[in-house]
């Protein structure tokens, strides 16, 4: 596990950006943490860093938003599901196979995942700084995720 200790939104932003550095299709990326934690702006610094030229915004209520780059962005929201039936139904993995899937709130859905993804929590301190714990699962065990610290 590697952490990360971001004291601004542009540091968080530049892990996201940094973390794309690393990527390859089929990789699926879980945040986990509280409302306003910092997820979406990680999110923005992986569009960001696949050269997506337009905003990564919430999809919070729509469940889905896809956007072009380098390699195609899959970016979704389960907080509003009810179960992994219907994470299953949305069919993410097969539409991200060629790019990235990036889920927040993926905690509520790693038992319906393959066994290879990176789980980035995120804990907000008292003074608002952010840590960033990375946990690598499966083939990401063997991944060089040192960058992520730089």
């Amino acid at each position: 596990m590697i952490e990360i200790t971001s004291t601004t939104e542009q540091e968080t932003f530049a892990v996201g950006r940094r973390l794309a550095g690393l990527l390859k299709p089929g990789d699926v990326v879980l945040l986990t943490g509280r409302l306003g934690c910092g997820k979406t702006l990680f999110t923005s610094g992986i569009g960001d860093g696949l050269g997506v030229d337009e905003p990564v915004v919430s999809p919070s209520f729509v469940l889905v938003r896809s956007y072009r780059g380098f390699l195609p962005l899959i970016h979704a929201d389960v907080y509003r599901l009810s179960s992994t039936g219907e994470f299953e139904d949305l069919d993410l993995l097969s539409d991200a196979a060629e790019g990235v899937l990036v889920i927040e709130w993926g905690g509520v859905v790693a038992q319906a995942l393959p066994e290879d993804f990176l789980t980035v929590d995120f804990e907000v301190k008292d003074d608002g700084q952010r840590v960033l714990s990375i946990r690598p699962s499966g083939s990401w065990r063997s991944r060089d995720l040192g960058p992520l610290a730089a």
